[in-house]
């Protein structure tokens, strides 16, 4: 298996968590005291990593987030990456993928130039737009497979000539596309049924799964139909509703005892079905 791979599924045995925290860092969202420091995303993420670090599989740091504020948040950006936990998987949710030699710059970005784990990305320009990601054979790459977002029904779940779903299409795909072990794919939470199927179909896969919290998603259906038969090789994403818990906070201490309640409480479930 990759090296990423594993590293995961021990946290996940360890921990036995599946908890991937979502940092979404919206500045507009973030609590007002922040914005008196210098680095006020920062600053937040380091807050939010304190908080989670011991309930925590992985972390998923969506770049869109980032970009949105050109050079500084990229900076943010690169400094988070250096914040989070050794032993949890690191995951940017970049969604990329383009022709060849165009990905082949995307992966050396986020696999050698960030130093991330995994990556998540678009399969519909075929192969040879995702072959150079799967070239790092000691990474994982997430492909999207069924989103937890109304719009997946307008391609994701079109049924094809020979009567099979898009979606299934790209499962059977990204089964045959992994060297090692390192590919996964998304599901979302909000498709709890069509969840366990996949599972079933693909049990070699690593599965990401968002959608719990402010979409929806049950947590308990995302981690009993997402795990593999070993209770292993899955991640629920849990972002807005753990990162921007509700209250007015004050001050630091406060604000992380929130996010530390909520991560012990998803924990705890967790923890009763692994």
């Amino acid at each position: 298996m990759s090296a990423a791979r594993d590293k995961a599924n021990e946290r996940i045995a360890s921990l036995r968590s599946m908890l991937c925290v979502g940092l979404d860092s919206d500045p507009s969202k973030i609590p007002a005291f922040f914005n008196a420091m210098d680095r006020p995303v920062l600053e937040f993420n380091r807050a939010i990593i304190r908080a989670t670090r011991s309930h925590a599989a992985a972390y998923k740091v969506n770049t869109a987030f980032y970009e949105a504020r050109g050079m500084s948040g990229m900076r943010d950006l690169e400094e988070t990456l250096l914040e989070l936990p050794p032993e949890c998987l690191s995951i940017a949710d970049a969604k990329r993928a383009d022709i060849g030699n165009t990905s082949r710059q995307y992966a050396r970005a986020f696999f050698e130039a960030w130093a991330f784990d995994s990556i998540t990305v678009a399969p519909y320009m075929g192969f040879d737009s995702l072959e150079p990601f799967f070239e790092y054979e000691e990474k994982m790459v997430f492909v999207l497979c069924l989103t937890s977002n109304p719009g997946s029904a307008d391609f994701e779940e079109r049924l094809l000539d020979d009567g099979r779903t898009l979606y299934r299409v790209v499962l059977d795909r990204v089964r045959a596309w992994q060297r090692k072990g390192n590919a996964g794919v998304v599901v979302g939470a909000t498709k709890t049924g069509l969840l366990q199927e996949l599972r079933q179909e693909a049990p070699d896969l690593f599965f990401l799964i968002p959608g719990v919290g402010a979409q929806g998603g049950s947590l308990q259906e995302a981690v009993g139909q997402g795990a593999d038969p070993e209770r292993r090789s899955a991640m629920v994403n849990v972002s807005r509703s753990l990162i921007f818990p509700e209250g007015d906070f004050r001050s630091i201490a406060f604000f992380e005892e929130a996010v530390a309640m909520e991560a012990g409480r998803l924990h705890d479930e967790m923890r009763e079905m692994l």
